[in-house]
């Protein structure tokens, strides 16, 4: 079994060997300095603040609905064969008769004119083969309600978006500081083993000695053995969830694997106790009710903008063009350009849609409900999150102080039994189970300073203070 767990544990060195070889970068972060990465490098950030910019860019495209719109265009064609128009023949009648005694031939079919009715329709043109034509135009916007309500409504969709990106933001904070703590506990919580086993593996030598000279009996060997082992294997498991718990909190944060991340903070069960639940609380400062007030003040501009939809809009244009043809491509040359201008108001007078404006009127004032029902709950869900967080952490601050005091009684009957069992007077069971107990101790001492510090994020976060 030993060399088992040694070479389980040389192959856990040589991979974290090898990682900080092909590692990039060294990151050593305190826990504000995790966050802060996190708040500006996780993927969900990054893109929760991509939406803010999407936004702003839709902001400008409202905005520019109130701004003059103009175009201008400048083309040409070319027919190749043009375009003919019949037209009646508008000969008079007595004429033919001229026609006929002078032997006129059709210059189409090259038949003689005899009478009107065989001489067909005249072929006519007022199309030249080359035409070129520029133009400009323009329209402004004169009067449109839902328009200058979405103008109005600009500053709080952006904000809408700022606030989610800062929930998303407060989200990633929170999981980042209890995969930190976590790993700085279990960090505390390996050198702690390092010293069990090194006191286990003493007892054990101590332990077969005593058992070669005739005052132990094999099960006592083999006891340590098994405690020894067990801790051994606890000690790998730790090794492997910090591992797997750093790359973990790399993936959260948006760092690159290959890079290393060192965690420098240490813990104090001292500075857990600084009196924050005495301190009040508001449902302002939590990042969800934010977002829900900028809804419900959007839900009250879309009742607003379909409103005034029921109402005429009003535009101006304009509109100024030149026009040639020519028989050639010669429209630089000489030759006229034929201009046409004009200005207009166009007013749109909405007069029936079936009630679809009412609709939506109607169905803009059940969202807005919906959103003002969603922030009493929120209201309630802050206090019941405040006042279960606060027992949650008043109990475990309290289990900590309990531990950390079992921990100190567990290391001083260590301590005496190991003088008394160095000096002849104690059994090695005795010093086995004083062992024993200490790694207990230990253990739930570590368990309860975790327990701890979520707890205190959690009164944090709801108490929107994090």
């Amino acid at each position: 079994m030993k060399k088992i767990w040694l070479s389980g544990t040389a192959l856990i060195s040589m991979v974290l060997l090898s990682a900080g070889v092909f590692a990039q970068q060294k990151n050593e972060f305190n826990v504000k300095q995790a966050v802060d990465y996190a708040t500006k490098n996780a993927t969900q950030v990054k893109n929760a603040l991509l939406d803010v910019k999407v936004q702003e860019q839709v902001n400008r495209q409202i905005t520019s609905a109130a701004y003059p719109q103009v175009s201008a265009s400048f083309g040409g064609n070319h027919y190749f064969k043009v375009p003919i128009q019949p037209i009646p023949d508008f000969i008079q009648p007595q004429i033919y008769g001229i026609l006929e005694k002078n032997n006129v031939k059709d210059g189409n079919t090259g038949a003689l004119i005899t009478s009107p009715g065989n001489f067909p329709d005249l072929p006519f043109s007022i199309v030249q083969p080359w035409s070129m034509t520029g133009s400009a135009d323009i329209s402004q916007l004169l009067f449109d309600g839902q328009v200058f309500v979405g103008l109005k409504a600009r500053s709080a969709v952006l904000d809408f978006y700022k606030k989610t990106a800062e929930v998303t933001q407060e989200q990633i904070k929170a999981n980042v500081m209890k995969i930190y703590y976590q790993l700085v506990v279990g960090k505390s919580q390996l050198a702690s083993l390092d010293a069990n086993i090194e006191r286990f593996e003493k007892l054990l030598k101590d332990t077969r000695e005593i058992y070669k000279n005739g005052f132990a009996e094999k099960l006592d060997v083999d006891k340590v053995q098994v405690q020894l082992n067990n801790i051994k294997t606890e000690k790998e498991k730790i090794v492997n969830a910090l591992t797997t718990g750093n790359s973990g909190l790399k993936f959260l944060m948006g760092m690159p694997q290959q890079e290393e991340l060192v965690l420098i903070d240490t813990l104090s069960d001292e500075s857990l106790k600084d009196n924050i639940l005495n301190e009040a609380y508001d449902y302002k400062n939590r990042k969800e009710f934010q977002l829900l007030t900028v809804a419900e003040k959007l839900g009250n501009y879309n009742i607003s903008r379909y409103k005034l939809s029921k109402i005429p809009t009003v535009a101006a244009f304009g509109s100024f063009s030149k026009n040639a043809q020519r028989s050639s491509f010669n429209f630089f040359g000489k030759g006229d350009w034929f201009t046409t201008s004009l200005i207009g108001l166009k007013i749109s007078v909405p007069i029936f849609d079936g009630n679809r404006k009412n609709a939506l009127i109607q169905q803009s004032r059940y969202e807005l409900q919906k959103t003002q029902n969603n922030i009493e709950q929120l209201k309630q869900s802050i206090d019941y999150d405040v006042a279960q967080s606060r027992i949650k952490m008043t109990s475990a601050l309290l289990t900590m102080d309990n531990q950390k005091q079992n921990t100190v009684l567990a290391e001083n009957v260590y301590n005496t039994t190991k003088k008394k069992y160095e000096q002849g007077l104690g059994s090695n069971q005795e010093i086995y189970n004083a062992q024993t107990e200490l790694k207990v101790a230990q253990t739930n001492y570590y368990s309860s300073l975790y327990d701890a510090i979520t707890a205190k994020i959690d009164w944090l976060k709801a108490a929107g203070k994090l």
